[in-house]
């Protein structure tokens, strides 16, 4: 488990440690021969960030265009910081301040980092090998077993004890910024412009990318995943060809269309036509309740004003739609047990007609690894005219996020080792990997996994959903390149990124809440109401789609939702939202 540092004090006195469940990540030392910064003493100057770029010979002529690199050109570039056959290919230029590496000092990091089970050791993952080597920075990662991660969150902070840096500090009970508060975690706002250049140049290179990694009072608390661009909406009906064909029915945009064509999917042999959801995280997607205004979550009305979902005036005509279809046996039995691995096992069987889920994730499954065809669907509309909308939205805001806490040794390093990912260098490692093996370099400077990357052809024939997380970082604290290093998006004859550019293209956002703060008052509240509201949306909602309560049961839900403190729940939205809009 590494050495764990210090116990800090007074961190217990945060109220209840009910740990929300969220989703999901090395050793030898660079000796700076290659890297003209080495011995530079102005560690984490942003001011040097151009001398050191042209420090380095130009070697673009023999790395971009070139389809068979030696073994001299592959070193150069994955063991030196040498950048200059990267192309700028965004609005804004990625930095390449390299002053601080190798770094000054023999230093290992501990790093707590939620367990992926397509990666089964941390500390051997290829790219976080190749970070440890070009910053001189060494990691020890520690991870809690697969499914035990909030469990082992819990035991951590109440242990008292905590590593240099922890991924995903948003587990923290009321989060971020409560650890911070709470003398969990470092308040980096003085420290970030001089030992994070690279980060606080690219932040502030956007005014979406600044607004959303700056708290409402102006602190820089941690270091946030961002992207050069909103990503495209990654979720939605995904329909098997074999069912249009079957069924002789064009895709279906309202309600009613979809009724009759899960109906007419059933009559062809779709068992259960419409796999719905599961504790995977989709029971409520926002998907068919959203064309009746009933949002899984908190929104954004026509005023502009927070409004909570459930409680919308259409929520008992949803729930008599799904009541209908769950009884008709259009969805699969099991949408409210259902884990990732029974939902696929369903989805590549001739039971399931449609899946709400990510056209990356049906692209390897169904098409690579079972060739089914299918199309994109847009959100279902109510009626004719109507526009099909989400929630959804990307404020540039993507991936994973970083804290570094109070019982860091040597936070310089920490923030070294950090702020490598927000370099031009290391956005080229994060998201495509070694060169060579996994990547190559176009004409134009860009990244792109040639035929036989492993990321294709891996050695140990893993599918692509493995070599995406074992070849490269697909969710982590960095500038995230997800539209050109997705492997599901740019693999040769992959439409899975047309379908999520046109869902993005051709649905309305309007409603999607921004990425706000709560005060430290504010958040352990918000937490105890979120989670009440919570269990009785998804005890209620769940009786009544499968018929073990009737549809006006939402009145007495509705009822209690009130007496609970939902107007309390929704101010306390309303303020974080008007404190974020000022920011």
């Amino acid at each position: 488990m590494g050495t764990m540092k210090k116990r800090f004090l007074s961190l217990l006195l945060v109220s209840g440690l009910a740990v929300s469940t969220l989703a999901a990540c090395t050793g030898n030392t660079n000796d700076g021969a290659n890297n003209p910064a080495a011995n530079d003493g102005n560690a984490g100057n942003a001011g040097n960030a151009k001398t050191e770029a042209a420090s380095f010979a130009d070697i673009s002529q023999n790395i971009r265009g070139n389809t068979a690199p030696t073994q001299e050109q592959m070193d150069e570039v994955n063991t030196t910081l040498n950048d200059t056959y990267l192309g700028d290919l965004y609005e804004e230029v990625i930095p390449n301040d390299y002053s601080a590496y190798p770094y000054k000092k023999d230093v290992t990091l501990d790093v707590w980092v939620p367990a992926d089970s397509n990666i089964p050791d941390m500390n051997n993952q290829a790219v976080q090998k190749q970070i440890e080597q070009l910053t001189g920075i060494k990691v020890n990662f520690i991870t809690p077993p697969v499914g035990q991660e909030a469990d082992a969150f819990t035991l951590m902070i109440s242990s008292g004890e905590l590593p240099d840096i922890i991924i995903e500090p948003n587990r923290y009970p009321g989060g971020l910024e409560a650890g911070v508060n709470d003398g969990a975690f470092l308040d980096l706002t003085d420290l970030m412009e001089k030992h994070a250049p690279n980060y606080s140049e690219w932040r502030n290179s956007n005014e979406m990318r600044r607004k959303t990694t700056v708290t409402d009072d102006g602190r820089l608390l941690g270091f946030y995943g961002i992207s050069p661009y909103s990503e495209w909406i990654w979720f939605g009906m995904l329909i098997k060809q074999e069912a249009l064909d079957k069924t002789g029915m064009e895709v279906p945009n309202t309600i009613e269309e979809w009724h009759a064509f899960l109906k007419k999917c059933k009559e062809v042999g779709f068992d259960e036509p419409l796999n719905y959801g599961s504790k995977y995280g989709q029971i409520f997607t926002g998907i068919i309740n959203g064309a009746f205004g009933v949002w899984d979550w908190t929104f954004l009305d026509s005023n502009g004003k927070v409004q909570w979902g459930p409680a919308q005036p259409k929520a008992k005509e949803y729930l008599a739609t799904l009541q209908q279809w769950n009884k008709e046996g259009l969805l699969n039995r099991d949408w409210a047990t259902a884990d990732f691995n029974q939902r696929m096992a369903s989805a590549i069987s001739g039971k399931t007609a449609v899946m709400m889920d990510s056209p990356d994730t049906m692209w390897s499954y169904w098409k690579q690894q079972n060739n089914i065809d299918f199309v994109g669907a847009l959100n279902p509309i109510l009626s004719d005219g109507d526009q099909a909308a989400t929630t959804y939205k990307n404020f540039m805001r993507t991936g994973r996020s970083a804290a570094i806490t109070t019982q860091a040794e040597d936070v310089e390093a920490a923030m070294a080792w950090l702020d490598f990912n927000y370099s031009k260098k290391g956005w080229e490692i994060a998201n495509y990997g070694e060169y060579g093996k996994v990547h190559l370099v176009d004409e134009n400077g860009k990244p792109y996994f040639h035929e036989n990357s492993y990321i294709y052809k891996d050695p140990e024939e893993q599918p692509v959903a493995t070599t995406i997380v074992k070849y490269r970082m697909h969710s982590w604290p960095n500038i995230r390149d997800e539209h050109n290093s997705n492997p599901l998006i740019v693999a040769k004859g992959s439409y899975s990124g047309e379908i999520r550019k046109y869902w993005t293209e051709n649905m309305d956002t309007s409603m999607a809440m921004p990425p706000i703060t709560f005060t430290q008052e504010e958040a352990s509240r918000e937490a105890e109401l979120g989670n009440q509201l919570s269990t009785l949306r998804g005890e209620y909602f769940a009786k009544i789609i499968m018929g073990e309560l009737p549809v006006d049961a939402y009145d007495k839900f509705l009822s209690e939702a009130q007496k609970m403190g939902l107007d309390e729940f929704l101010s306390i939205h309303q303020a974080a939202l008007e404190r974020y809009n000022k920011r």
